[in-house]
């Protein structure tokens, strides 16, 4: 790898502790934010003593708040000196939002949230992103090479009963990733899109769905482990070209060369709208 310097959010814990790991092991320098201390301890106590410790910055900071958004980005300038990739992976899911879902006996609905809840989840899911990505852009562009990966999910969670303001905050964060990929054309910097691509198993999700899914009662969940292999490609040389784009790692065939099994794969990030229903209302 390269050398990079990558901030990856949500990276103290699930998907974002295994891609920050990930990189950080590939060659890149990684600033791992979150938002629990003893994640972060626990990542320091792991790498002391290894090449990993001088690799990877874990950082407790709120993303919700803008100047804290500041102080993560100055950290990875004065730690490793600039910045070219920034990893949007922090998010609230549906443990925080209903944790009671999977025990219910009926569905909840999106009235009986409180207000806290949904702006607690938008600022976290969206908002954080979003002010990362406007402090990032600037200095990847200045340096002509850069990546901004968002992790949004699947369309048929976004949309589902239950979803409320989670699938809302990931809608955003797709139709962001289409704008801003549109706005940084040219530039050398690229906006694409890694999910899991159905659930996962990481502290987020809830214990029984976890369960279920590894006993067979629901569908396979990804291993926070299965996200490496797409995002090294996807901060490689060989994607550079390669924006406007989203990635499923459960569909990522590791038996493939990585440039063929992200063709294999890659679909267009964003949506479009049904087409006109003939039979009207």
């Amino acid at each position: 790898m390269s050398g990079h310097v990558a901030i990856v959010t949500g990276g103290l814990s699930g998907l974002g502790r295994a891609m920050a790991l990930g990189l950080a092991r590939s060659g890149e320098r990684v600033l791992a934010v979150g938002h629990i201390e003893a994640d972060a301890e626990r990542l320091r106590r792991e790498t002391a003593g290894t090449p990993l410790a001088d690799a990877l910055l874990p950082l407790v900071a709120d993303l919700r708040r803008p100047a804290e958004c500041d102080r993560v980005v100055a950290a990875a300038l004065e730690r490793f000196g600039r910045l070219n990739i920034l990893l949007n992976n922090a998010g609230l899911t549906f443990t925080y939002i209903w944790p009671d879902l999977y025990r219910r006996a009926e569905k909840p609905k999106f009235w009986e949230l409180e207000d806290e809840i949904v702006q607690t989840v938008m600022d976290t899911n969206y908002v954080a992103a979003d002010q990362m990505a406007r402090r990032a852009a600037p200095l990847l562009v200045k340096e002509g090479w850069g990546r901004i990966l968002n992790v949004t999910t699947k369309l048929d969670t976004m949309n589902r009963p239950t979803s409320g303001p989670y699938g809302a905050s990931k809608a955003a964060l797709e139709i962001a990733t289409e704008i801003w990929a549109q706005e940084l054309a040219g530039t050398g910097v690229t906006v694409n899109i890694l999910n899991p691509g159905a659930g996962a198993h990481t502290p987020g999700m809830a214990a029984e769905a976890s369960a279920a899914s590894r006993a067979g009662r629901l569908p396979r969940f990804v291993e926070p482990e299965e996200m490496v292999p797409p995002l090294l490609w996807l901060v490689s040389p060989e994607a550079d070209r390669v924006n406007g784009y989203r990635f499923d790692a459960l569909s990522w065939d590791a038996g493939l060369p990585p440039a063929q099994a992200a063709r294999k794969i890659a679909r267009k990030a964003g949506f479009e709208l049904h087409p006109p229903d003939p039979g009207g209302f």
